[in-house]
């Protein structure tokens, strides 16, 4: 093989959310006709599954599949998501919400946050999440599907779904698209004596699984990427000590809320995910400050349901490969790098990896150029996740387990210090065009966990007192209004996919 050779044979190593994502995108835009797409995966080897809660653009990526909501909804027992609600991580008995949307309209050029603290420093009330429509829905567990209206923007959501039979429906799809899966264990990579471009994969039964362009979906394990290509990995630990992670399903416990659940613990946080037919839960944790058995147990003893399986503990080393795309391969998912799952971003990373490959797909088997350029576009993706997570850690007030007092003394990179900085001066942290997370999601974080704002933006002093008065009561009672319509997220579930409402 050469670096030359035309890109005819894409083999996905790995299953999972990762792989099929990847083949079914692959199948749709690139096609089966001109190139073959093979999926090698092993039944044989689990998946760590426990990625069930998503962010808004995965609403993109099932519409560049032409996915049917409703089917899709059915299909991995799914359920909608309006953000992420917050329980004692500013302070042991706190609460506060991340919700997807606007934080208010932005008004003369400038951010609503910004006319918010204007009032608030004048004695008006601190809940922001009156402002937030989304924020309004999740404490009212309401959920409808609203376009925008003058003045307001659509409500905002994601999905909670069951990662396998995400992946299950997507193999569905992509197969039907033509795409070729192998059943086999990889034992073995062959590579170009001369080049060391990937030039097949070995089965423990013998057969031989040959490509111009490989993608690694193989995991933490990345085979290819770390196993065969040796990219290299940075670790971030020292950032973000959570290294563990044990969870276990339970049964549904109604009401049926439309948000994700993180609950700070002693040594991490927790999950809980609501799902059609279960609860995911999970706790992340750094074994540094409790051990696997007592983890497992505090995660056992707190769930609100019955559990529906035995417990399993994920090991883990946050960070990222040096370089996602090396020579003739890809690695995607958590191949690619990892990040806990505090702001659900795990499918995302996928997501936009997967997206930037389209963009920037090559016509030979190497394209240093192309290479280049997206694994400068997923450093930035994981780096700017990295500082918005790291923040949630350094900004909480708990000081009351030696983890969170680890959290709270630890080192953070200039990249965060100096957002905390720009918040705690004037109420914002100066986002990058490319970056996932935006003001409107620093903004209920930052403030969430207590750290409120010297100043504001001075232009927002340009608007007469009265004025701003009657302004912020406009917006309040159309956000109510708007939210006062929608009906109960069970309810609507219910319609659209045939889902049990609660007591029935």
């Amino acid at each position: 093989m050469t670096p030359a050779d035309p890109v005819r044979d894409i083999v996905i190593v790995g299953g999972g959310t990762a792989g099929w994502m990847a083949a079914a995108a692959l199948a749709k835009v690139a096609g089966t006709r001109e190139r073959s797409i093979t999926v090698v995966e092993s039944d044989a080897i689990g998946t760590v599954g426990v990625g069930e809660a998503t962010i808004p653009p995965i609403q993109l990526f099932n519409k560049l599949l032409s996915i049917d909501e409703a089917d899709f909804l059915r299909a991995t027992q799914g359920s909608y998501k309006l953000g992420i609600q917050f329980v004692g991580w500013g302070r042991r008995d706190h609460v506060y919400m991340h919700p997807f949307g606007l934080f208010g309209p932005d008004m003369n050029g400038i951010a609503f946050s910004h006319y918010w603290l204007r009032a608030l420093k004048a004695g008006g009330d601190p809940d922001n999440h009156l402002f937030i429509a989304e924020g309004e829905a999740m404490r009212l567990n309401r959920f409808g599907r609203v376009p925008p209206s003058p003045g307001l923007p659509r409500i905002n959501y994601a999905y909670h779904f069951d990662a396998s039979l995400y992946a299950a429906h997507l193999r569905a799809y992509a197969e039907r698209l033509g795409v070729i899966r192998r059943e086999g264990k990889i034992v073995a990579v062959d590579q170009d004596g001369e080049s060391s471009l990937i030039r097949s994969v070995l089965l423990q039964d013998g057969r031989t699984v040959g490509g111009d362009f490989f993608i690694d979906c193989s995991g933490f394990a990345g085979l290819l990427i770390d196993g065969a290509l040796k990219a290299g990995y940075d670790d971030w630990t020292h950032w973000l000590p959570a290294n563990r992670a044990v969870a276990v399903p339970s049964e549904r416990v109604d009401p049926l809320t439309p948000y994700t659940r993180s609950t700070a613990r002693d040594a991490g946080w927790q999950w809980r995910i609501p799902l059609q037919h279960r609860t995911g839960n999970g706790y992340v944790f750094s074994d540094a400050f409790i051990s696997e058995d007592q983890a497992t147990r505090d995660l056992m003893e707190s769930l609100d349901g019955r559990a529906l399986g035995e417990p399993r503990v994920l090991r883990f080393t946050t960070g990222r490969r040096r370089k996602s795309w090396v020579g003739n391969c890809v690695a995607l998912g958590l191949a690619s790098g990892f990040l806990e799952p505090l702001e659900s971003t795990s499918i995302h990373l996928i997501q936009a990896a997967i997206s930037k490959l389209l963009a920037l797909f090559p016509a030979t088997a190497v394209d240093t150029r192309m290479a280049g350029l997206f694994n400068t576009f997923m450093d930035s993706q994981y780096e700017s996740v990295r500082d918005f997570i790291i923040a949630h850690y350094k900004v909480s007030q708990r000081d009351d387990t030696p983890f969170w007092r680890h959290c709270r003394d630890m080192p953070t990179p200039d990249t965060v210090q100096a957002r905390l900085d720009n918040f705690r001066a004037r109420g914002e942290v100066m986002v990058e065009n490319h970056e996932l997370f935006r003001e409107s999601n620093w903004f209920p974080v930052l403030y969430g966990q207590g750290l409120t704002p010297e100043g504001y933006h001075p232009l927002a002093d340009a608007m007469p007192e009265a004025e701003l008065a009657a302004t912020l009561v406009r917006i309040r009672q159309a956000i109510r209004s708007r939210v006062d319509e929608l009906p109960s997220h069970p309810d609507f579930l219910a319609r659209l996919c045939g889902t049990p409402r609660q007591g029935d």
